[in-house]
C-alpha cells in the first residue's frame, strides 16, 4: 500500500508531466515489490517561480524532486538504505533528473493511524 506524494519543480506550470505519473508508479511498484494496484502516485508540479533557495538558489539547471512515502511499515536501519538508495534511482530515471536532485521522507507507519475505506491499517 506504499502511497507517493510527489512534487516536482518544473520550467513549466505544467511540467513534463505527460505520463510522468505512470512511469513513477511503475517505477516505484518495482521497487516495493507491490502487487498491480498497491502502489498509488499523486503528482503535484511546481513551477520554478514557486520554489526558492535561500541565497539566491537554486543553481542553474537544478530542479527538485520530492518524495513523501507512505507505507504500512517503514523498514529499518540497512534494509531502509537499501530501500531509499533504489526509490531515489527509480525515481530520478522515471523523472529524467539526476538522483543527487531526488529527496525523500517517510512518513511514520501507517498501521494503526491510516484508514482507507472506513479501515484502519493493520499488520
Amino acid at each position: 500500500m506504499p502511497i507517493l506524494d510527489v512534487e516536482i519543480v518544473s520550467l513549466t506550470e505544467d511540467g513534463e508531466v505527460e505520463g510522468l505519473t505512470r512511469r513513477i508508479a511503475e517505477a516505484a511498484g518495482a521497487v516495493f515489490r507491490s502487487k498491480p494496484g498497491q502502489t498509488w502516485v499523486k503528482l503535484t508540479v511546481i513551477p520554478i517561480e514557486r520554489y526558492a533557495e535561500n541565497a539566491g538558489g537554486p543553481p542553474e539547471g537544478v530542479l527538485p524532486v520530492f518524495v513523501r512515502v507512505l507505507k504500512r511499515k517503514v523498514p529499518r536501519g540497512w534494509e531502509l538504505q537499501t530501500e531509499v538508495q533504489a526509490l531515489t534511482e527509480a525515481v530520478a530515471q522515471a523523472c529524467g533528473r539526476s538522483a543527487e536532485n531526488i529527496h525523500i521522507v517517510f512518513a511514520p507507519d501507517a498501521q494503526g493511524r491510516a484508514a482507507f475505506g472506513g479501515r484502519i491499517v493493520t499488520d
